[in-house]
């Protein structure tokens, strides 16, 4: 059985908060840090595991075990120089992820710059959707459109490699529909089922949640 992800949540506003009790309640191991005392005591309850830390010291980052931690998401798009050297222990802590959130294309560029490997914009990307996209591990991007409905874009997994769509008929084998077809910045709707998937390759499908999982790589 694969070993669950573990995660931290730096910021503990709005953003961070409905990140942090996202995962939680999806039974996720959750390190939540603020550095004021008065946040932290007020959502301690929320979380099992709850500190007040400065994280941009590298000695209490080490105390905080970060090394350990395989996504960090960094909510503090309101203080930059504390945002980036965050993101920056984490990456030479050896931190796979790490995620921060921004407040605009410049904050952008200088998180993705010091090792940020995906920035997000609260207001086009609400926490909750976050931490289910975090969830739906091994998914590029996943969108819940109704209840049994959601839409998920995924890289072509290596079994598919070679095959086009008539042969791998997704359809019958998971109940989904592949909707366009990507490379790069190319999104392609206007798809050709005899056309062989690359590596490169990510597939914007649609289906139900319980047969999507079942895609994880």
């Amino acid at each position: 059985m694969n070993k669950k992800q573990t995660y931290a949540v730096f910021g503990l506003g709005t953003y961070g908060s409905a990140v942090a009790k996202e995962l939680v309640n999806n039974g996720v191991e959750v390190l939540a840090v603020d550095v004021d005392e008065t946040v932290v005591n007020a959502v301690a309850s929320d979380f099992p595991y709850c500190k007040c830390a400065d994280i941009t010291d590298a000695e209490v980052m080490r105390h905080l075990g970060i090394e350990n931690i395989d996504v960090v998401i960094i909510a503090m798009a309101n203080y930059l120089e504390e945002s980036v050297m965050a993101t920056m222990l984490c990456k030479e802590a050896g931190v796979k992820t790490v995620i921060a959130k921004c407040a605009n294309e410049m904050q952008r560029k200088i998180l993705t710059k010091v090792g940020a490997d995906r920035v997000v914009f609260p207001e086009s990307e609400s926490g909750v959707r976050l931490a289910k996209n975090l969830l739906s591990s091994g998914f590029l991007d996943a969108m819940e459109l109704a209840k049994d409905v959601a839409l998920v874009e995924l890289e072509v997994i290596p079994e598919w490699e070679g095959k086009n769509l008539i042969e791998l008929d997704l359809r019958k084998k998971y109940s989904i529909n592949v909707v366009a077809v990507c490379r790069g910045e190319e999104v392609n709707i206007n798809i050709d089922p005899e056309q062989a998937l690359e590596k490169n390759m990510h597939l914007v499908v649609i289906g139900n949640p319980s047969k999507l999982n079942r895609l994880k790589v």
